[in-house]
């Protein structure tokens, strides 16, 4: 069932354009950057951003003034500063509920040719999902680790290396899932400061501030919107990992995510389709020693090597009363809100403060972090950690808890920092580097406004059709043209069936009638023979 999914997915990439992503192949070549313009025409109406639909405009880029930590103390060296223009300055700006870097595509939570479709997804608990339902999200990251993107490249230089009017173009193709490894690789590299090995190696764009829970909301929903246009199965959700009390990865298994290899145990099993990856941008020391930028190329094979971690780091994984404690925690950003805040929900769920007190700890990884450390590998390693693709369940979970917490507290926007956030975590700061443009204040908002939802935060009889009846709906969608055929096939044959016992029937009701003729002589068979043949009939009918 799986291999004809993942056959049909082939052909339907044949048809099907994908549109998230970092940067778009219209605005990877000098004309784009000596303009500094990205505005794709739209291929349905043949205008830039889909103009002459109404879809969207293009429009000059205004980033946020307001100042940010100290941090960072450098100003106009990394591209990322004042996202996205060092390399554009005029993007599409879409109208409506339309999306995408050109406009053809809708916004988060909504469908249909006019974008006024609106549904909610829900995302399930990777274990309780159906085997064919875990095959299937298998198959999906492998196809997508074997398939180049067909709308999107990365940048394997900075801006300066372009020359000043983009003369030399420094794109490279790469893999649908290998171009959200580069991104989480990108927005958290070390800042490059001229000459090898000299960096800034105190920062970060989507990690130790405010900005770590939205960047990867939106992160995680481009990651569906891909998969969904790359299969054409747009009921298509991520699952997630509940990992509260767990004393070993449960998920860690061949059938899942991959055991380990019984020939190394840093590797995993040979039984795994995992075992035959090759990850990328997992070595920050030698890129910074070169001065340049991850280029994209497979490095090594996975590894992960869960719970021969540094016990004094990670004492045990998350609780589920580590849990509760954090999103208790009423205040989103305290302090200089980076890894030092104290009694801050971002900050300990983040995991750089004490799930048992909220004050920040030194030498220690808690809840999120925790995580990634116990997995003792790939994972392990932040630029690199999406490489695994229990990178997907884990911080699908860690949004969930987000959710909790957002529902439970309830802030206004007011409370998510404007100013004197590190570098990239303001309000009005874009996201690195997502392409097109989501201001970080605009995702601190709850799911149901962005078309998701979490199974066990539905209410118990909700919950128990997508936990348990869900999957036995959706198996019956996918087999129900074969059951259909059978059931055809079945009738013919009991049709055959039927038609030869009631010949049978009748000819041997006509021999003894002609018996009965030649030993007794002429009698009224009327009723008999109406009783034979009426029984035959019912015969008939039971068979």
């Amino acid at each position: 069932m799986v291999l004809l999914v993942v056959l049909g997915s082939l052909l339907q990439m044949l048809f099907l354009r994908s549109c998230v992503g970092q940067f778009p192949r219209p605005c990877a070549n000098t004309e784009a950057l000596r303009t500094k313009q990205c505005c794709p025409v739209w291929e349905g109406d043949g205008s830039a951003c889909g103009a002459t639909s109404g879809r969207g405009f293009c429009q000059d880029v205004t980033v946020s003034e307001e100042p940010h930590g100290p941090q960072y103390p450098h100003t106009g060296i990394d591209d990322r500063e004042r996202w996205p223009l060092a390399f554009y300055n005029r993007t599409c700006q879409c109208a409506g509920n339309y999306g995408g870097f050109d406009c053809g595509e809708c916004r988060f939570g909504y469908f249909g040719p006019g974008c006024a479709e609106q549904r909610e997804s829900v995302r399930r608990n990777f274990l309780s999902l159906s085997v064919a339902e875990q095959q299937r999200f298998i198959a999906y990251l492998n196809l997508a680790k074997n398939t180049v993107t067909a709308d999107y490249v990365i940048v394997t230089g900075t801006r300066a290396e372009m020359g000043t009017n983009g003369e030399n173009p420094m794109f490279s193709d790469v893999s649908v899932y290998d171009l959200f490894v580069w991104m989480h690789y990108y927005v958290s590299r070390d800042t490059l400061l001229g000459g090898p090995g000299n960096v800034w190696p105190d920062i970060d764009f989507a990690h130790e501030s405010a900005a770590f829970l939205p960047w990867h909301r939106v992160y995680l929903l481009h990651w569906e919107h891909e998969i969904r246009k790359m299969t054409g199965d747009f009921n298509f959700t991520i699952p997630y990992w509940d990992w509260r009390d767990a004393t070993d990865c449960t998920v860690c298994t061949d059938n899942l995510m991959g055991g380990r290899s019984p020939l190394n145990p840093n590797l995993i099993s040979p039984g795994s389709v995992f075992s035959s990856w090759k990850v990328i941008c997992t070595q920050p020391e030698e890129y910074n020693s070169r001065a340049a930028l991850c280029p994209g190329t497979g490095e090594g094979p996975l590894l992960r090597n869960p719970g021969n971690h540094d016990p004094n780091r990670v004492r045990h994984l998350p609780t589920s009363a580590d849990v509760d404690f954090v999103v208790g925690i009423e205040t989103y950003e305290t302090g200089a809100m980076d890894r030092q805040a104290n009694m801050s929900f971002r900050n300990s769920l983040e995991g750089f403060a004490s799930p048992e007190t909220g004050m920040a700890i030194t030498g220690q990884s808690t809840m999120h972090n925790a995580l990634h450390v116990f997995m003792n590998g790939t994972m392990s390693s932040v630029q690199g950690s999406a490489n695994d693709p229990i990178f997907l369940l884990h911080h699908t979970f860690i949004d969930s808890i987000y959710e909790q917490w957002l529902r439970r507290h309830t802030p206004p926007r007011s409370h998510y920092p404007t100013a004197n956030a590190p570098i990239g975590h303001n309000d009005g700061y874009y996201m690195v580097p997502f392409l097109p443009l989501y201001r970080n204040g605009d995702y601190f908002l709850g799911n149901k406004v962005l078309g998701y939802e979490y199974s066990y935060l539905l209410d118990p009889g909700t919950r128990f059709v997508q936990e348990f009846l869900t999957p036995y709906m959706q198996e019956a969608q996918l087999i129900w043209q074969w059951l259909l055929g059978a059931g055809l096939i079945g009738a013919i044959l009991a049709g055959i069936v039927m038609t030869t016992g009631a010949l049978f029937v009748r000819k041997r009701s006509q021999n003894r009638k002609m018996k009965s003729i030649s030993s007794f002589g002429e009698r009224q068979p009327l009723l008999h023979s109406s009783s034979e043949e009426g029984s035959g009939t019912s015969y008939q009918t039971t068979l």
